[in-house]
């Protein structure tokens, strides 16, 4: 077995197998949940939503400087390391336009943040970028809120807004003369409750777990799923993103399955979206990929480099 995860970003922190002594001093109860692998190393039970979230907990405090972090029940739990990737392959595909330096001062919009506030709480340890999360769910928002409030110094770089309309997701978000480097997004992969929780028996399955329901892998209704799914979502994003083009130089999204793809470069097209790239991830077998596309061209977007 190698220390390496194979395909994570190189300034990716979580390229090597997971220090669980480390991680165990920066957060001691981690300590209540580790188990031995056959292997006679120590790990956590990934099937246990209990464990998965106290080593976010660990992974956020030890690496990220995040002291207080807690999601409520049955919200996404995100995994941290395919989180960091989006964010440092954002991180190079803004050093494109900035003669290949990332730049210190970006300012990103990351839409639908989530109660556990992910990427704002990656990108502003790891390059001082400056974040606004917006969310549609009043809980995840409180939860999102109150991760900031018990942290000092992260209402210096991340702030909050309320989307108020299901309908929109940049209009009521973006006020009249603000300008972003990027908007990032992780969308709702499932087009209904029942495909989410296929998903969530499929995962069990996967974790050796019985298939008795009572597992919550998180994740709530606008977390896991939309009407026509993932890419019924993004497509709207293009159609709105329109609007944006000259106060955004970059509108990024993950799209997690490849063949999701040529409706989206279709729809790319008939906006009028003037570059369109593609970004590879990879994390051990799981590929993912996030697309971004922008109404600049390259020396509109350098010049406001």
């Amino acid at each position: 077995m190698t220390s390496q995860k194979p395909g994570l970003h190189p300034r990716n922190r979580h390229r090597s197998r997971y220090d669980m002594q480390a991680l165990c001093l920066s957060c001691p109860p981690l300590q209540d949940f580790i188990v031995q692998t056959p292997a006679g190393e120590p790990s956590v039970n990934f099937a246990d939503p209990q464990a998965v979230k106290m080593l976010n907990k660990a992974l956020l405090a030890h690496y990220y400087g995040v002291t207080h972090w807690d999601i409520p029940e049955g919200f996404l739990c995100p995994p941290v390391p395919g989180r960091a990737d989006y964010v440092h392959h954002l991180a190079d595909l803004l050093a494109e336009d900035n003669a290949g330096v990332i730049p210190k001062q970006a300012t990103i919009l990351d839409i639908g943040t989530g109660a556990n506030l992910i990427y704002p709480l990656i990108g502003a340890h790891e390059y001082g970028w400056r974040f606004t999360g917006t969310e549609i769910d009043a809980s995840a928002f409180s939860s999102a809120q109150a991760i900031i409030n018990a942290n000092a110094g992260l209402s210096r770089t991340i702030r909050l807004r309320r989307q108020k309309d299901a309908a929109d997701i940049f209009n009521g978000i973006i006020h009249k003369n603000e300008q972003y480097d990027a908007t990032l997004c992780n969308p709702p992969f499932h087009d209904s409750a029942a495909a989410a929780r296929a998903g969530s028996e499929r995962k069990r399955r996967n974790l050796g777990q019985a298939e008795d329901g009572a597992l919550n892998f998180g994740g709530q209704q606008q977390e896991l799923w939309c009407e026509g799914g993932e890419v019924a979502f993004i497509l709207k994003m293009i159609d709105q993103s329109k609007a944006f083009g000259r106060q955004v130089k970059w509108f990024t999204t993950l799209v997690s399955r490849g063949d999701n793809l040529p409706p989206l470069y279709r729809a790319l097209t008939e906006a009028g979206a003037v570059k369109v790239v593609k970004k590879e991830m990879a994390q051990g077998q799981k590929q993912s990929r996030f697309i971004a596309w922008s109404f600049m061209d390259d020396n509109k977007r350098k010049k406001q480099a």
